[in-house]
């Protein structure tokens, strides 16, 4: 029986909370006190938790734009060397065989080919570099050769071997640039 009597006292003191037993000399004004400090607290910690909210979803919405603006990142490198064969096959043609009847239907479909994906890529925000005469930029161009010149800046791009292209703001690819050096 004494084991008994032993529980339901410990069940009487586990009934009870701490927040129910106020001290002998705790006021109602104290208890307010302490209310109002709770209160401050939980406010202040949903104010932090709305921010952070906000924060997590601004990010959200940057991070989707991105991946909207950047999603042909893959393809437009992939159709880079369609532009470079293009362009490549156009300024493999002499000049001579231009101006032949049998080629010009075949110089007009290149070049109307070429104009065509020039047009696509600007409509997608792909610009190409401007580089010849520019000053080497390692953000944009990747020197491939170094030629003496007495005429150009050293450090200045002379030839460009491959074009280069932005899509909107980012670098879709470097052009490969020849640069000048000061003569031996």
């Amino acid at each position: 029986m004494s084991e008994d009597k032993e529980n339901i006292e410990n069940t009487e003191v586990v009934d009870q909370l701490p927040e129910d037993a106020a001290p002998a000399g705790d006021t109602a004004e104290d208890r307010l006190t302490a209310l109002e400090n709770e209160l401050a607290t939980a406010k202040q910690d949903v104010l932090y938790a709305h921010a952070e909210t906000q924060n997590v979803r601004r990010r959200l919405e940057k991070e989707l734009a991105d991946a909207r603006a950047y999603a042909a990142t893959s393809f437009a490198r992939d159709m880079l060397s369609v532009a470079d064969n293009l362009t490549r096959a156009l300024q493999a043609i002499p000049a001579d065989l231009r101006e032949d009847e049998k080629f010009k239907g075949l110089v007009a479909g290149l070049e109307a080919t070429t104009r065509e994906l020039e047009s696509v890529f600007g409509r997608n925000g792909i610009q190409k570099l401007e580089s010849v005469g520019q000053p080497l930029d390692p953000n944009k161009h990747q020197a491939m050769m170094e030629v003496p010149s007495a005429d150009a800046e050293p450090g200045t791009v002379l030839v460009e071997m491959q074009a280069g292209y932005t899509i909107k703001d980012r670098l879709l690819r470097p052009a490969l640039v020849s640069v000048a050096k000061k003569p031996d």
